[in-house]
């Protein structure tokens, strides 16, 4: 019986919905825990960072027009097909993380779940962070959230599926779009889940994910004048720093770097971070402290 050569996978980045190459046309290695050669990983550029933007910006209307019961379905049919693709996950978390298959399968398994998780959120953090404020006088006067608009999250580097899903689903989760710059050491995981989102009900642009350089992707991002916030969580302290001071320039919510132990529940935090509130003030008819009306 002869040997025979695998044939190894050629991932793409994930952008407005399609699976084009780097613009640059350059790929990086990704070996496995113990430096086994992997699979190319696209090696993504500035202008694949502005692509990735425009693609955000154009989805955002209508993903954040969407009622959040059917965001929530949405979401909810992303898990569905991870599940259907539990076994892939979990070998690509295995030789990303070097975890044995059985450790493996655990961190598949609470990653879907957490996704599960926020798309139960969709129809529920107005209720929490929004509602009726007492006021003096004859007004009603309501506070409801709203999404800030194009994210860019920096994915963990060592929880390269369980990290990734646990700051990329709140985002989406709330109304905004999101470009996700994947681990560097590890984006395989990323780089499948884009495809899961593609076959799902996700509407293009609503997720773009990028590969390569984690600090040759997120200068740009930082700097741009289309991107309303930043999850810094898959950047060191130094990047973190530089990154925060180019997001000043137009005012960007930032979410800074902190330990977080993905495996724990998280609460409703990364939700909050990315949300804006709209207040409104409406009379209620009455015209007076005596009750009567009009």
């Amino acid at each position: 019986m002869s040997d025979r050569l695998n044939v190894l996978k050629t991932y793409k980045l994930y952008v407005g919905g399609k699976f084009p190459r780097s613009e640059s046309g350059r790929v990086y290695e990704v070996t496995d825990s113990n430096g086994k050669w992997l699979a190319n990983a696209p090696l993504s550029s500035r202008k694949d960072a502005r692509d990735a933007v425009v693609a955000a910006r154009k989805a955002f209307g209508a993903w954040s027009g969407a009622t959040a019961y059917n965001r929530g379905q949405v979401l909810y049919r992303v898990a569905e097909m991870l599940e259907g693709r539990r076994d892939q996950f979990t070998r690509e978390v295995a030789d990303a993380e070097g975890l044995s298959k059985s450790k493996a399968a655990a961190v598949v398994d609470a990653t879907i779940d957490r996704w599960v998780w926020y798309a139960g959120w969709t129809d529920k953090i107005a209720q929490v962070v929004g509602g009726g404020n007492p006021v003096a006088g004859p007004f009603f006067n309501l506070s409801s959230p709203e999404p800030t608009g194009v994210v860019a999250v920096l994915a963990p580097q060592e929880s390269s599926f369980l990290g990734l899903v646990s700051v990329l689903a709140p985002v989406i989760a709330t109304g905004n779009t999101a470009i996700v710059v994947a681990s560097e050491k590890s984006p395989l995981p990323a780089l499948s889940l884009a495809e899961v989102l593609a076959t799902s009900d996700v509407p293009g642009g609503v997720v773009n994910v990028l590969s390569g350089r984690t600090a040759e992707i997120a200068t740009p991002l930082a700097a741009h004048q289309d991107v309303n916030a930043i999850d810094l969580a898959g950047a060191d302290e130094v990047l973190a720093k530089e990154l925060e001071i180019a997001a000043a320039d137009n005012l960007k919510r930032v979410l800074r770097p902190q330990p977080v132990d993905y495996a724990e529940t998280p609460g409703t935090d990364r939700m909050t971070a990315f949300l804006e509130t709209k207040t409104v003030w409406h009379p209620t008819g009455s015209l007076g402290a005596s009750g009567s009306s009009y």
